[in-house]
């Protein structure tokens, strides 16, 4: 219990986990082979859009409790307990790609082995990875070590995009794989802080708390695939989806969270987790039908909202479009697998134009479209001399537009709203015309 902690990789889990083991008095190490990026953190500048973590970051490294190098034989030699925080994208049929967890993996054991460190480490497994990916870290360093008492844990994080400093500094739970009572002890000591008003600390079996983030992933992920699946059934037979969600949300043993229809979901977690959990049961011999059916309804939601545009307009050559909203989420500049990118996509195909704003991820999409598209830095400017606006992402700024200001601006008073942000009696009055998900259009 020296307070002494290596991460092994500074993307979004790593950073945040590394920043906030920090803040609770920890001295730690946080290792990558990116040299510009860690040039960056020591400057004190966190490399992702996250509300609340350039200044703890700053504070933290400014006292000398966050450690950025890319030694990895320091962090090891200076720490009993590595958490690896390495990226596992998919592979091209689905599964999760293990070859960053499985490679460090081995450095680390050959560290140990050549420079004759203590054979005891522990090493949290805090990537989201499949089942039975812990056996194969043990195996390595079996492998490499022989004879040894390394303990490998699964830890699996629960971090939200644009929450994460919240939940990563007051988790509602924190998940640990381990049937050893050393790393049991030790694990408490380190998220004791952080469970202070009461929240539990549950102890598993790895591979328990392996499946334990796929299934929570996937489990979100349905919700949402259901009210966008429900949400067509309503624009058939007329009922209003919004009405039927605060119907269904009000019982306590559904939820009011994640019942909003849009686009579909996105970003580094669901799609990717998905399709990992779908690969691993399917291998198994038992595939996951409810599974398979939230992909492919997920799949098939953004041609859903595209078919509007389509009906709408038919002929889509040389029409522009604003796009508000370009991350997959609000509060992030993430735009991994984001709804935006696909329909634009869709809508450049067409021969559409696109001149598109969101706050913070303008800078990831240019490495995407470069000068196929045009990034506007003002809401407002984005809507010169467009046939429609159409809202992908949430925003609180775009809640409340005005809408007079808009029409000015505008050729045609059309809106496709992707996440239903507009109250339908209100915007009766602004005079626009509008097309949500499972509600009626007012034209």
């Amino acid at each position: 219990m020296s307070g002494k902690i290596s991460v092994i990789g500074t993307g979004y889990v790593g950073i945040v986990s590394g920043t906030t083991f920090a803040a609770h008095g920890n001295t730690v190490y946080c290792v990558d082979n990116n040299l510009n990026k860690l040039e960056t953190l020591k400057k004190g500048i966190s490399p992702i859009f996250e509300p609340g973590l350039d200044w703890l970051l700053k504070k933290n490294y400014e006292e000398n409790r966050l450690i950025f190098t890319s030694d990895l034989l320091e962090a090891v030699s200076n720490t009993e307990m590595i958490f690896l925080c390495l990226p596992t994208p998919p592979n091209e049929d689905g599964s999760a790609d293990l070859q960053h967890i499985l490679a460090v993996t081995e450095d680390i054991a050959r560290l140990i082995q050549d420079n004759d460190l203590p054979r005891n480490k522990i090493i949290v497994d805090k990537s989201t990875v499949p089942v039975g990916t812990g056996e194969k870290v043990k195996a390595i360093f079996d492998k490499v070590l022989g004879q040894n008492e390394i303990e490998v844990v699964s830890n699996p994080e629960f971090l939200r995009e644009g929450f994460a400093i919240e939940d990563a500094m007051k988790p509602e739970r924190v998940v640990i794989g381990t049937e050893s009572e050393r790393v049991k002890q030790e694990m408490r000591f380190l998220y004791e802080p952080f469970v202070r008003t009461g929240n539990p600390i549950i102890f598993m079996d790895v591979k328990s708390a392996e499946l334990t983030k796929y299934a929570a992933n996937s489990f979100l992920a349905t919700k949402i695939s259901f009210m966008n699946d429900l949400a067509r059934y309503c624009d058939e037979v007329g009922a209003d989806i919004e009405l039927v969600r605060h119907g269904i949300g009000s019982d306590s043993r559904i939820g009011n969270r994640f019942l909003f229809p849009g686009v579909g979901y996105g970003g580094s977690c669901f799609p990717k987790d998905v399709r990992a959990l779908m690969y691993s049961t399917e291998t198994a011999g038992m595939p996951l039908k409810i599974l398979e059916a939230t992909h492919l309804v997920n799949e098939s939601q953004i041609f859903y909202f595209f078919s509007k545009i389509k009906d709408r307009f038919e002929k889509l050559n040389g029409l522009k479009f604003a796009v508000w909203g370009l991350s997959f989420k609000p509060n992030t500049d993430d735009t991994r697998e984001s709804p935006a990118f696909r329909i634009i996509d869709l809508l450049l195909k067409e021969g559409a134009q696109i001149a598109a704003y969101d706050p913070e991820a303008i800078d990831n999409s240019k490495l995407k479209y470069g000068t196929a598209i045009e990034f506007v830095k003002d809401p407002y400017d984005v809507l010169k001399g467009t046939d429609a606006v159409l809202l992908i992402t949430e925003w609180g700024l775009f809640r409340r537009p005005d809408f007079d200001r808009m029409k000015e601006l505008m050729k045609q008073k059309i809106i496709f709203d992707g996440r239903n942000q507009f109250d339908l009696q209100e915007i009766q009055k602004t005079g626009f015309e509008y097309y949500s998900i499972g509600r009626r259009a007012v034209k």
